[in-house]
Order: C-alpha cells, then structure tokens, then sequence
C-alpha cells in the first residue's frame, strides 16, 4: 500500500490577514483540502503553512475561492517594515 503523503510537500504562502474572521476562512478553507498533513497560521508575517501532497498552486486557488490573494512566499516577504 502507497504512503499517500509520499510527495510531501511544504507550501509556504503570504496571506493578508486582517482580522480573526479571515484566519477563521482561511482555516476552513485549507481543512478541506484533500491529503493535508499539517497546516498553519502566522499572523505576525501573514504566512500560510501548509504540508502535505499538496502544491502551491492548489493551495492558493483554495484561498481565491474564500477571497484571499496569496503569493509564493520567498526571502524578500521575511522582513516586515514596521509602520
């Protein structure tokens, strides 16, 4: 029998978080995902993290259904000016 998280994956996207109801859909929306291993929400650096057989691309089209933009996170998205 096949380990169905044998093509693990860790998406790691930035997300605008503004406020407890967008983390709140955006939980919903990432628990229906099918083969999710774990998932999480940093609110300090608006950042998704997801693991599992997943993609990034499959990650974010889920986001766009609840309204919420979300791009690959790269170094640049790691330091946050303070306003």
């Amino acid at each position: 029998m096949a380990n169905k998280f044998l093509d693990r994956q860790v998406v790691e996207l930035k997300v605008n978080l503004h406020c407890n109801e967008c983390i709140k859909k955006i939980l919903k929306a990432i628990k229906k995902i099918e083969d999710i291993e774990t998932y999480d929400v940093d609110t300090q650096l608006n950042k998704v993290i997801v693991t599992g057989n997943v993609t990034d691309e499959q990650v974010i089209r889920v986001l766009q259904k609840v309204r919420k933009t979300a791009v690959k996170w790269d170094q640049d998205n790691q330091t946050l000016s303070a306003i």
